[in-house]
């Protein structure tokens, strides 16, 4: 065999195991199929402890990192594995439970942030076999307890891990530093819970703060071992298959990619708290059921904890909350399973709504303004309108793009959810609510008249944020014919390469090596103020956000009445200063721009460190993170100003660093760039769908990231 042909053969195996490093369409979609799924929080001694240490209840933080919030020795903690017993486990009472609730799938903890695994481990005797009375695997049992009642199972495993000598210490944000060692016994306990415990349908990763590279590695790993594994972005550095919301959090926007909200019974804790208020089941059980309709109307999945006792029975409370949801899905089971997402354009005050092939199903979760439902935009003969699961028919009113649906005075919403079946004869289609209608002569789309599909990303737990990942517009011209598209963007989109659709026709551009539009800013219109600057402030969870809300340099931006702005007098253009931070802080810079008459256009070059959000005139123009932790990260962002003052804000985030890197400039080449593409022609009174994303980006969570991008179509 030649070198060449060895290196050939080696090139080929390298891009077939990349090929390969992600779940094949049919898991994802079986995946996004199960809608509905049981968490377990049941993790050995934190859940003996019930949130109670020296006789008293631990009311800071989660009680599943009661450890941490007691501020328990390492070695008093491990002692107490000693205590676990639970003697009323039974993975197949927990199985049939979920399935009663309506539940297609489980994932258990394997191993929370204490570092206590739950299966048996060669990695260290700190696990469920070796360090308790119990000596069973509890992973094993829950495996086989799924397979033998047709559940998918799934495992949560935490990143971090405070027993482990050579990972960091237990801190107060649980994003620590993932050291080499760590790093290698994360992998070993990865392949075994993927080798030893059959089919693994979603690995959970949460916490800590890895490099790229060893996010890569764990995600490589993963579908090295199981190919069809779903991997939660919790994995850090946009690696993941689906990207998981906040907790408890449900999102009210749409979501470009397969996501997950995890949700608890309390936003307390997820691991069980003997002392915890559990108030009424009526009002527990609505609460979730209407949080399970929000997420699979959006598209998601929603995985519901329970918190099981040390003695590994499960809450009365929770069971019978479960019950009561899988007593109601059993009734209403077609609205929900083999469901898209609400196809609208626009929320309802009155509830939520799934489709399928024919079918619209609405969730009413309250009465509705006059008792009627209005579906603006529908197109499809509509043959009949029922109650689900009873024989109500309801009397409706149909135009040619809209449909009213009027609900019955006994219509009874105090007792339950109700879901209502729209049967469509042909099929239907929604009419856009926001169709951007052209000027006598052209069309301008931007980020600012789209339609936004969002995903999460984010380094780590701290840096996450909304990103986009696919914008869309429908447009309508006032003349017909031919129309030339053009691609206008700066340098700071320069070298991407897009997929723009156009009527389906889909076009994939590199940004680059364009022609120069001939553009001159007038500078003697623009009068630049003084930078003002306040912080730095605690950013919280989430830091990358921003809000343009209530500026006034006379006062603090917050209610730290500490920190009111003040004057960076010293300040050149251009000029980089470190600002000082500390771990998850965040400092607001203000500038007031002045432009004399007409609309005046100027780019600036801003440098920041591990975040930044910048906002004109309380309008977001961009929000990105630093995915390769690099030492500074600068953006050159196209300000569109008004006359009179204009007012720019920009928050500068820090993650892990000491200071924050900060830099603004207008003296920079003001480059506009042109892409000219073949003519279309559009005809009067067809709407055309218009959409933009990245074109194979490195992750699917992945922000575009192109602020200054315009798509023009010119009447020829």
């Amino acid at each position: 065999m030649t070198r060449y042909k060895l290196i050939f053969i080696l090139f080929f195996i390298g891009v077939t195991q990349w090929l390969r490093a992600q779940p094949a369409a049919e898991s994802v979609k079986q995946w996004q199929d199960q809608k509905f799924s049981m968490f377990i929080h049941f993790g050995g001694i934190y859940s003996v402890l019930g949130g109670v240490w020296d006789g008293k209840p631990v009311s800071r933080g989660l009680s599943e990192q009661i450890q941490a919030h007691a501020g328990i020795y390492s070695d008093t903690y491990a002692n107490l594995a000693k205590n676990f017993n639970p003697v009323n486990w039974n993975a197949d009472s927990i199985a049939l439970l979920a399935k009663a609730a309506g539940m297609r799938s489980i994932v258990l903890t394997s191993k929370h942030h204490d570092g206590f695994c739950m299966f048996k481990t060669t990695t260290t005797d700190f696990n469920v076999v070796d360090a308790t009375p119990f000596k069973r695997d509890v992973v094993k049992e829950m495996a086989e307890a799924c397979k033998r009642h047709g559940l998918r199972f799934g495992l949560y495993f935490s990143l971090i891990d405070w027993h482990y000598p050579q990972a960091s210490p237990i801190s107060s944000h649980n994003s620590d530093y993932i050291t080499p060692e760590h790093h290698a016994y994360n992998k070993k306990q990865v392949t075994e819970l993927l080798t030893n415990y059959g089919t693994i349908s979603e690995l959970w990763f949460d916490m800590g703060s890895q490099s790229p590279a060893q996010s890569r590695e764990l995600y490589q790993l993963v579908h090295r071992l199981q190919p069809d594994c779903m991997v939660s972005s919790r994995l850090g550095n946009d690696q993941g298959d689906f990207a998981v919301m906040g907790d408890n959090q449900y999102p009210d926007y749409a979501i470009g990619t397969p996501w997950q909200s995890p949700a608890s019974f309390f936003d307390e804790t997820w691991g069980y708290r003997s002392w915890q208020v559990r108030g009424s089941e009526d009002d527990k059980y609505k609460e979730k059921l209407e949080s399970l309709i929000r997420v699979i109307s959006r598209g998601g999945n929603y995985l519901l904890n329970i918190g099981p006792k040390g003695d590994g029975s499960v809450v009365g409370f929770e069971k019978n909350v479960l019950l009561r949801i899988g007593a109601w899905l059993r009734k209403n089971a077609d609205a929900v399973y083999g469901t898209t997402a609400d196809p609208f354009f626009t929320s309802f005050n009155w509830g939520n709504v799934t489709a399928k092939p024919g079918k619209l199903y609405l969730f009413v979760t309250r009465p509705p303004a006059g008792g009627l439902i209005t579906l603006p935009g529908l197109e499809g003969k509509i043959n009949s309108v029922s109650v689900l699961g009873g024989a109500q028919q309801l009397s409706f009113k149909q135009t040619a793009d809209t449909a009213k649906i009027t609900l019955p005075v006994d219509f009874d919403l105090a007792n339950d959810i109700k879901v209502i079946a729209v049967d469509i004869a042909e099929g239907y289609k929604v009419r856009p609510a926001h169709i951007i209608v052209s000027s006598y002569d052209h069309i301008k789309l931007d980020e600012h008249n789209a339609y936004n599909y969002y995903s999460s990303s984010g380094i780590d737990y701290n840096s996450n944020y909304r990103s986009t990942v696919k914008q869309s517009w429908t447009v309508k011209v006032k003349h017909k014919g031919k129309y030339l598209p053009t691609i206008k963007y700066t340098d700071e989109e320069k070298g991407n390469t897009i997929d723009l659709a156009v009527d389906g026709a889909i076009h994939t551009l590199t940004l680059d090596s364009d022609r120069l539009m001939k553009y001159k800013p007038d500078t003697a219109k623009i009068k630049w103020g003084p930078l003002y600057i306040t912080g730095p402030y605690y950013s919280g969870l989430g830091g990358l956000n921003g809000s343009a809300d209530k500026i006034d340099i006379t006062k603090p931006y917050t209610p730290d009445a500490g920190k009111p702005w003040q004057l960076m007098d010293n300040y050149k253009n251009g000029q980089l200063v470190d600002l000082p931070a500390g771990m998850d802080n965040a400092h607001y810079i203000l500038q007031n721009i002045n432009a004399g008459a007409g609309i005046v256009y100027a780019q600036v070059k801003i440098t920041s460190g591990d975040g930044i959000v910048v906002l004109l005139n309380g309008r977001q123009l961009l929000i990105n993170n630093n995915p390769d932790k690099a030492a500074s990260v600068s953006h050159v962002i196209g300000l569109v100003l008004m006359p009179g003052n204009n007012q720019l804000l920009i928050k500068v985030f820090n993650n892990f660093k000491k200071a924050i890197p900060f830099a603004i400039s207008h003296s920079i080449p003001q480059h506009i760039y042109i892409k000219d593409l073949d003519p279309v022609v559009f005809d009067l009174n067809k709407l055309y769908p218009v959409s933009l994303k990245l074109h194979n980006p490195p992750s699917p969570h992945q922000t575009m990231k192109l602020p200054n991008l315009e798509i023009w179509f010119a009447k020829k």
